[in-house]
Formats: C-alpha cells, structure tokens, sequence
C-alpha cells in the first residue's frame, strides 16, 4: 500500500515536471511574440524610409528641371543626378531585400510559433488525460482502502467472538 501511494507521488512529481517544462516554453514562445512585434515596428520604420525616398526623388526631379535651365553646367549636373539615381535605386534595391528577408524571417517565427502553440495545446491534453486518469486510480485505491478497513475491523471483531466463545467453552 505504500509503494502504491509512493507510485502515485512519483507519478505527481512527473505530471509537475511536465508542467514546469510546459511553463517555460509558454515563456519562451512570449519572448518569441516579443521579438516579432520588434521586427514589425522596424517594418513600419523601413516604410517611413521609403516615405522619404519618394520624397526625395520628388525633389531631384525638381532639381532636373533646374539644372536643364542652367546651361554652363548642365553636363555635370546631369552625371551628379545619374550618380544620386543609382545610389537610390540602390537603395530601393537594398530596401527591397531586406523588407523580403524581415517577411521571410516573420514567416517563419510565426509558423515556428504556430508549431510551439499546437505542441503546447497537446502537451496540456496529455496533461488533462493523465490527471483524469490519476484521479479515477485515487478514487479507486481510496475505495480499496475503505474495504481493506472495513475487512480489518470485521476480522478482529471475529476473532474477538472466537476468543470470547474460546473463554466461554
């Protein structure tokens, strides 16, 4: 009887492992969460970026038009403008890459998480299962205890009889 209560401890002390492991997976998966919503607010940054880069080349097109009008320079405005248009092309380009590689990269914390979440979700079924299933074996031991008593006091109330009807005879 007492192996079987050491059983059910040893049994309790597992399903409390379980649940420390479940606990801090749940705390990794935040810290997870936590580092998506950094990625996103630098998405929002990288589009006001490009905010800016279309407001820049709003204001090299009006540059154009101002150095088409100035002739003693115009050769050398013209090479200026190519070089400040392929710096922002890449730019645009570098842009491009990197926002296609945060995509990437949020794509797969989101499905790493969505994989963690299901995990979590059948750890805790397994979880509910054995605890259900460690409360019936308690209710029944309990039940088989209560008999085993109930034997123990009908015996020696017998045997007290026999002692008694011994004495008697």
């Amino acid at each position: 009887m007492e192996a079987d209560f050491s059983e059910m401890r040893d049994e309790l002390q597992s399903q409390d492992a379980l649940w420390r492991r479940i606990q801090l997976e749940c705390q990794q998966l935040h810290a997870k969460l936590l580092k998506i919503r950094e990625y996103e607010d630098m998405q929002e940054i990288q589009m006001k970026h490009q905010s800016s880069c279309v407001q820049l080349t709003e204001q090299l097109e009006n540059k154009n038009a101002e150095l088409l009008l100035l002739a003693q320079s115009q050769e050398h405005q013209r090479e200026e403008l190519n070089k400040i248009r392929n710096h922002l092309y890449r730019e645009e380009q570098s842009h491009r890459s990197e926002q296609e590689r945060m995509k990437t990269e949020i794509s797969d914390l989101t499905e790493e998480l969505h994989q963690k979440e299901i995990t979590i979700a059948t750890i805790m079924e397994k979880a509910s299962l054995l605890e259900r299933q460690l409360k019936m074996e308690l209710e029944i031991k309990d039940k088989l205890l209560a008999k085993q008593q109930l034997l123990d006091f009908r015996y020696k109330v017998i045997q007290s009889e026999n002692t008694h009807l011994k004495e008697m005879v």
